[in-house]
């Protein structure tokens, strides 16, 4: 009867490892459980906030990028431009250029987005030089599930990283390779030519202040090529964080099962317990009134 009453104040059938030892162990694990799925659910959210910001920020300078390649494309002939108008747009470039360094040295907090490893100082300088590396954090957003929740600049501002400028400061000399029997071992990326967002935009504004129509016109296939390049970082990030949402989604639909698991087996039904505490309590009653009438005292008793 006291352990009824307990179920019926506590509202639970386990309040002690010893009402039932097997199902008290499962309910530890599904409590350990939600802790960590709770915390793999916190990374989640951080890894989305980083990648989504990282995506807006590919995507402003794809959208510079886009410009440029209008601005070159309308002062490609010389018969739709002239020097005053190139020395004008020349001065949109200058503002493009320095509109991609800000775009890429955004940050959240105190941490720069595509530095790497180095999320203390701007990843790009004013000349448009990348001074981050390669590094990709790596977040666990579940029982040994990792995802990378930050793209370096290095891939972002170059067609072909290992063989840019940017790369040779980055990379170790054995990830480059050395030499020709090298070149192959990696997708052959080392034998393509590198075409960087920052330089392009400069040769731009360079071949329009000296009036290089040629220079202008080679601009065009290699801004497509960093376009291009930019919407496949998108890509990527875009499939991280469909990764993300799916993996926050088992985590919940993981917590929910656990939660009607630990409900079955530590909740009381309370129905019978009510029914069972009722029963007892008439048996309790019965036996109290059959005591008394045993020993009811008689006169004599009280005479003796």
């Amino acid at each position: 009867m006291e352990g009824l009453q307990q179920q019926s104040a506590t509202l639970r059938k386990l309040n002690t490892p010893s009402d039932d030892p097997i199902g008290a162990a499962k309910v530890l694990e599904i409590r350990t459980d939600k802790v960590n799925n709770d915390q793999f659910q916190m990374n989640t959210r951080m890894a989305e906030t980083f990648l989504e910001n990282t995506d807006h920020i590919i995507g402003e300078l794809a959208d510079i990028v886009v410009r440029a390649k209008e601005i070159a494309l309308g002062q490609a002939s010389g018969a739709s431009s002239n020097e005053g108008t190139r020395l004008g747009v020349a001065e949109e470039v200058t503002q493009l250029f320095q509109q991609a360094v800000a775009t890429a040295n955004r940050r959240i907090g105190d941490r720069y987005l595509l530095g790497g490893f180095k999320t203390q100082r701007p990843p790009v300088d004013p000349e448009g030089r990348y001074t981050g590396d390669d590094g990709q954090t790596m977040v666990e957003i579940a029982k040994d599930v990792f995802i990378s929740s930050n793209v370096p600049g290095v891939e972002v501002f170059n067609t072909h990283p290992k063989s840019s400028n940017d790369g040779r400061s980055v990379y170790s000399p054995n990830t480059l390779g050395r030499g020709p029997a090298s070149e192959g071992a990696m997708d052959g990326e080392l034998a393509y030519e590198n075409v960087n967002v920052f330089d392009e935009i400069q040769n731009l504004r360079i071949a329009l202040l000296t009036g290089d129509l040629d220079g202008v016109r080679n601009t065009l296939d290699r801004f497509d090529q960093v376009h291009s390049k930019l919407v496949a970082c998108r890509a990527k990030v875009g499939s991280r964080l469909q990764g993300l949402q799916s993996t926050s989604q088992a985590l919940e639909r993981h917590n929910v099962t656990n939660a009607q698991l630990g409900s079955v087996l530590e909740d009381a039904d309370m129905a019978q317990v009510v029914s069972d505490l009722t029963k007892e309590e008439t048996v309790f009653k019965s036996a109290l009134a059959s005591s008394q009438r045993l020993i009811q005292p008689t006169l004599l008793d009280f005479l003796k």
